[in-house]
């Protein structure tokens, strides 16, 4: 998703040269964009050029006609986010997780090249930093999260330091396998926040990559690895944490419990944790160790009317409509939906979005009610996965007619050559709305 803090990322050179040679070729495909500082209308203004906007924007874009919808996007480069899970293990190659933003925006909306910078919904506007101020019938927030590693104390100067990485950054994931690469033995830590993230699995699959690279290259029984963990499981879903905690016992992996990182002293190679239940400050020394940042919702969301109590889009959340203003919609990171943030739960979500705002255009109450449909693909090893999917009632909710629960080679090439694809061509493209269909047509329509 393309959150604020993804925008600083892409201030950065280097990713933008690896994916510019894309966007020579795009460029004379471009969308009319508005002049810095114009006044503009549009039936439909979606804020965010991450998985959700451009998804919706492909969808309404078709539907609307061009010069009906806008898509508000500062970023020169789209990441497909889910893939840094394997560049960070060294499966992938982080030029194979972006795109020129160019490439990917749909044809049939004007692409607004700003951030926006105030939300005016009384007065159905948006105010960008370019100056543009655009006008609209229908607003769909998709602007994703915002990383916050600054409330680390010690970073993010700590990456500058060897053995500190992130799969969470496209600053830092790179980092990761270089020290996972670098790594001879002793302490190795991967930490998971006190907050809500984006793909809550993420933090432990590199960790299970890591162990794997270890024991291939002979390194492993040097190694102490450990998990701390600000939550009280290992994962949310009950049948899913079971088989992940008999994983990491099985392969002398150290979880700690409600231990939420606080500081890092990179000089000194150690870690600070706070016990969540005690308040009691531990140190941990480290030789290697990989962050997930706290997240939370973008500034700009926090202190507008759009914002619940805590500052995420204030949705339905069956039907994702805004609960004060009926114009409005959000899908994504940003929303208040009480699922897991991951590409999966986009699509789903993208799908009722449609039918929904559809019916509102149409003078039509919403019909369609999401489930909280999401999904984790928990990489185990280098060929193995898990295919985590589950609701908002965190029961699973399967797809195929087999136990998910169990580590397959074939969920782990859906995981790493079959859902790109199905990202950038199906997602993106706005043709995909996740596995709802398939999934019952696999158990003859019985189920959910």
């Amino acid at each position: 998703m393309a959150s604020s803090a993804l925008r600083t990322v892409v201030v950065s050179t280097r990713p933008l040269l690896q994916f510019r040679a894309a966007t020579v070729g795009a460029l004379q495909f471009s969308t009319t964009t508005p002049a810095a500082g114009e006044k503009k209308h549009y039936k439909l203004c979606i804020v965010g050029g991450g998985a959700a906007g451009i998804s919706n924007g492909s969808k309404f874009g078709r539907k609307l006609g061009k010069g009906n919808v806008c898509i508000v996007e500062p970023s020169e480069v789209h990441y497909y986010q889910p893939m840094w899970t394997l560049v960070g293990g060294g499966v992938k190659s982080f030029t194979q997780s972006g795109k020129a933003m160019a490439d990917v925006m749909p044809l049939t909306v004007d692409w607004i090249k700003a951030g926006a910078e105030e939300f005016s919904p009384d007065n159905n506007l948006v105010r960008c930093s370019d100056g543009t101020e655009i006008t609209y019938d229908y607003l769909i927030v998709a602007m994703g999260l915002s990383l916050q590693y600054e409330k680390i104390k010690g970073l993010p100067e700590a990456f500058q330091y060897d053995g500190v990485g992130s799969n969470f950054s496209a600053k830092y994931v790179e980092k990761t396998f270089r020290a996972i690469q670098n790594f001879k033995g002793g302490n190795a830590i991967f930490t998971f926040p006190n907050t809500p993230i984006k793909c809550a699995g993420a933090p432990q699959k590199i960790m299970y990559l890591a162990d794997d690279f270890w024991t291939r290259n002979n390194v492993r029984d040097k190694a102490n690895i450990s998990y701390n963990t600000a939550l009280p499981v290992v994962f949310g879903v009950k049948k899913y944490a079971e088989i992940l905690a008999k994983l990491c016992e099985r392969r002398n992996l150290k979880i700690n419990y409600r231990h939420n990182l606080v500081e890092v002293i990179p000089d000194k190679k150690e870690a600070v944790f706070e016990h969540l239940d005690t308040g009691e400050k531990i140190t941990f020394p480290y030789d290697m160790i990989h962050i997930t940042p706290p997240m939370g919702p973008p500034e700009l969301l926090k202190k507008s009317p759009l914002a619940d109590a805590v500052g995420w889009v204030d949705v339905d959340k069956q039907t994702l409509q805004h609960v004060r203003y009926p114009n409005v919609f959000s899908t994504g990171d940003c929303s208040s939906l009480p699922t897991s943030k991951t590409a999966a739960a986009v699509a789903a979500q993208c799908g009722i979005l449609y039918n929904n705002l559809s019916a509102i255009m149409d003078s039509q109450e919403p019909q369609k009610k999401y489930d909280g449909y999401t999904s984790c693909p928990l990489v185990t090893r280098k060929g193995k996965c898990i295919l985590a999917e589950f609701d908002y009632d965190l029961q699973p909710l399967e797809t195929f007619p087999v136990d998910q629960g169990k580590e397959r080679r074939t969920m782990w090439h859906l995981k790493a050559n079959v859902m790109p694809e199905l990202y950038w061509t199906g997602l993106l493209k706005g043709r995909w709305s996740g596995p709802g269909f398939y999934r019952k047509a696999m158990r003859l329509g019985m189920g959910k």
